[in-house]
């Protein structure tokens, strides 16, 4: 695979060349630091891949999308979350926030490796979260957004739908099961207490009896509390104690 980058600042070229250097099947085609120039150097065919930064001197990294060889993949590489629902708009195979992490370019490559057909949406290729990154969220009124992992104060199912509570009081009604939330979300962090919600455990700030079955836990951004049922709580007990904390 040849990769071409297309950035204008220097020291984000020079740090994505270094990562490049840990995977010898990745040959780099050349740099490119200008509009002007990226549409001349995207015209010809000696790349399979484009590393595009999106906020360009001059103009955007969407601009430069026509210029681009139909058989090449685009994985875009930018300081900003803000243009990445456009990013998978235009099927992009993969969208990195700069610093961009040795994981992340590792797993965009490894699908660069797959046939177009056999491979994913990137949203959906996602690897398990770390409490930092952002996680990308169909919402259900159509529109879609990033949301930082640490904001997500609570998850409560809605059959194969789910509500994610932010820490700020926000409500969003989300198309995805509380399985696919299980499987992306940091483990260390988030675990389920009821058979319809998961919390933040770096959110929870205590917990009153409400009957011998429920327990009622107080979350930091949410306003009422959330049930957790009998059944979770030796499992959440130990998670708590894990962080330093008790129920």
């Amino acid at each position: 695979m040849r990769a071409l980058i297309v950035d204008d600042e220097a020291p984000a070229r020079a740090a994505l060349r270094g990562l490049l250097r840990a995977h010898p099947a990745i040959t780099l085609a050349g740099e490119v630091n200008s509009i002007g120039e990226a549409q001349r150097r995207l015209g010809g065919d000696d790349y399979d891949v484009v590393f595009l930064d999106i906020q360009l001197r001059g103009g955007t990294g969407f601009e430069l999308l026509p210029f681009v060889r139909p058989e090449a993949r685009i994985i875009f590489a930018t300081a900003s979350d803000q243009f990445a629902v456009r990013a998978f708009e235009v099927n992009a195979l993969d969208y990195l926030i700069k610093p961009i992490r040795p994981q992340r370019l590792d797993d965009a490559l490894r699908r660069l490796a797959l046939p177009r057909d056999e491979t994913p949406p990137a949203a959906a290729a996602a690897p398990a979260l770390t409490s930092g990154d952002l996680v990308y969220l169909k919402i259900g009124n159509g529109t879609s957004r990033f949301v930082a992992v640490g904001a997500i104060a609570a998850i409560a199912s809605n059959e194969n739908y789910s509500e994610a509570l932010l820490g700020d009081g926000t409500r969003l009604f989300v198309r995805r099961t509380m399985k696919s939330w299980e499987d992306t979300l940091p483990a260390a962090h988030f675990v389920r207490v009821h058979r319809t919600t998961i919390i933040n455990l770096t959110r929870y700030r205590g917990a009153d009896r409400e009957s011998y079955e429920t327990t009622l836990l107080h979350l930091d951004g949410v306003a009422e509390p959330v049930r957790a049922s009998f059944r979770y709580l030796p499992e959440l007990r130990t998670r708590l104690a894990a962080i330093g904390r008790q129920l």
